[in-house]
C-alpha cells in the first residue's frame, strides 16, 4: 500500500481508504480512487484477509459449517450464502463437520476468531458434539441455518410446521385418509416436521396404524426402505408423505421396483424442492423453502453481530414461510376415482394453487428455481 501511495501521488491513508470495503471514502474524488485503483492493478494488488485479522481489523470472511455436505440440501445453500456474502463485501470460507475430534481442532483453527468475522452454521451438528462446543469456544459470532427452531441462539429457518400443513392440506383435500409419514432421526428441522404430522392427523380425526409413522436416516436408500415396508402393510397408505426430497426420491425408486403406480396407485410427497424434484418419474410433489432469501438473512444476521455494538441477543429465532409444489406424484386415491373429487383447499377450482399456497408445475423444467 505504501507504494501504490507513492505511485499514485496520495497519502498512504488514502489508499487504505479506497482499497478496504467498507471505509469512509466519500471525501475521495473519484479521479483519485480511479487513479488509486488504476496502480493497485499494475501492482496486482490483493488484500490479505488473515493479515487484516492479525491487526484486529475486519477479515471480511464468514465462515459457513456444513453439517452434511453429502446432502443435497447443501449445495444450493452455499451457493446462496457465497451470493449474499459477495453481494455484502464479504467472502466465504468453507468447512465440513465430520465429526472426528482431530477434525474439530483444524476446524477451529481456520474459522477463529482472527480469520473470521462470525460463522453461519448449515444444518443439524448435533451429531457432532465435539465439533459444536470448539465452535462455541472460539468466541466467533454464530449465526444457525435450517439447524431447527431449538438449536438456540441466532437462528434462521423455515416454518416447517407450516410446509407440513400444506402438504396435509394437499393430500386432504384429494381425498386421502390413510395418509403415512416417513421422517430422519430426532434432529434439526425433522421433529418439528414430525409433530407437524401427528398434530394434524389427530385434529382431523385421521387414524395412525401402527408404522404409518417411520423414522429413519436421510438418504435416498432409507426412503426405498420406508416405502418396501409400508407397501407390506394393509391396510396399505394411499399417499405417503417424506420429510425430505432426497428420501422421496428413494420411494418414488422402490414403488417402482414394486410395480406400485405413482400417483395412480400411491402419492408420494417430499419436502426441500431440491433440483431433482422436478425431473423424477413422475416429478416430485414438494414443499420449497425460500433458500435465496434464508440465505441473505443469515449474511446479514451475520454481519450484524459483527457490526453491532453492546451484547449479543442471546436468542432470536425467524421463520420463513415455504411454498407448495405440486406435481404429478400426487393425486386423488384409486378409491376415489370416478366419484366425486373432493376440493383440493389450495386449489382455485381450475386447476391452478391458490397464490397464498403455493403453485402447480406441470412442466418440471419451469418453476423448479425460486
Amino acid at each position: 500500500m505504501e507504494q501504490i501511495a507513492v505511485a499514485a501521488g496520495v497519502s498512504q491513508s488514502t489508499v487504505s481508504r479506497v482499497l478496504s470495503p467498507g471505509s469512509p471514502n466519500a471525501r475521495i474524488s473519484a479521479a483519485t480512487r480511479d487513479r488509486v485503483m488504476t496502480v493497485a492493478r499494475e501492482y496486482r494488488y490483493q488484500p490479505n484477509p488473515l493479515a487484516r485479522g492479525l491487526r484486529g481489523a475486519s477479515t471480511m470472511l464468514l465462515g459457513v459449517v456444513v453439517g452434511d455436505i453429502t446432502d443435497p440440501f447443501s449445495p444450493g445453500f452455499i451457493e446462496a450464502l457465497s451470493a449474499a456474502a459477495l453481494s455484502r463485501g464479504y467472502n466465504v470460507v468453507l468447512g465440513h463437520a465430520r465429526g472426528s475430534a482431530r477434525e474439530a481442532v483444524a476446524l477451529r483453527s481456520v474459522l477463529e476468531t482472527r480469520h473470521c468475522d462470525a460463522i453461519i452454521i448449515l444444518g443439524d451438528l448435533r451429531e457432532h458434539p465435539r465439533i459444536s462446543s470448539e465452535l462455541a469456544e472460539t468466541g466467533v459470532p454464530i449465526v444457525n441455518l435450517g439447524r431447527g427452531p431449538d438449536s438456540g441462539g441466532i437462528s434462521i429457518d423455515v416454518d416447517n410446521r407450516a410446509g407440513i400443513r400444506l402438504i396435509m392440506d394437499h393430500l386432504v383435500g384429494l381425498g386421502h385418509e390413510r395418509i403415512a409419514y416417513v421422517g430422519a432421526r430426532a434432529y434439526g428441522d425433522f421433529p418439528a416436521r414430525r409433530a407437524a404430522y401427528l398434530e394434524y392427523m389427530q385434529l382431523h380425526d385421521l387414524p395412525v396404524p401402527r408404522k404409518y409413522e417411520q423414522r429413519t436416516t436421510n438418504s435416498a436408500a432409507a426412503g426405498a426402505e420406508a416405502l418396501r415396508s409400508l407397501c407390506a402393510l394393509r391396510p396399505r397408505p394411499t399417499a405417503v408423505m417424506l420429510a425430505t426430497d432426497l428420501m422421496a426420491v428413494g420411494a418414488l425408486y422402490a414403488a417402482h421396483q414394486a410395480g406400485v403406480t405413482v400417483p395412480r396407485e400411491l402419492s408420494v410427497t417430499g419436502f426441500d424442492d431440491l433440483p431433482i424434484a422436478g425431473f423424477t418419474v413422475p416429478p416430485l410433489t414438494t414443499v420449497a423453502m425460500p433458500s435465496v432469501e434464508m440465505a441473505s438473512a443469515a449474511v446479514d444476521a451475520a454481519i450484524t453481530l459483527v457490526t453491532q455494538q453492546g451484547p449479543l441477543p442471546q436468542r432470536d429465532v425467524r421463520l420463513f414461510q415455504p411454498e407448495l409444489v405440486t406435481r404429478d406424484s400426487s393425486d386423488v386415491p384409486a378409491s376415489g376415482r370416478g366419484a366425486t373429487r373432493r376440493m383440493d383447499p389450495m386449489s382455485t377450482g381450475d386447476g391452478r394453487t391458490a397464490s397464498t399456497g403455493g403453485r402447480s408445475i406441470s412442466d418440471p423444467t419451469k418453476g423448479a428455481t425460486r
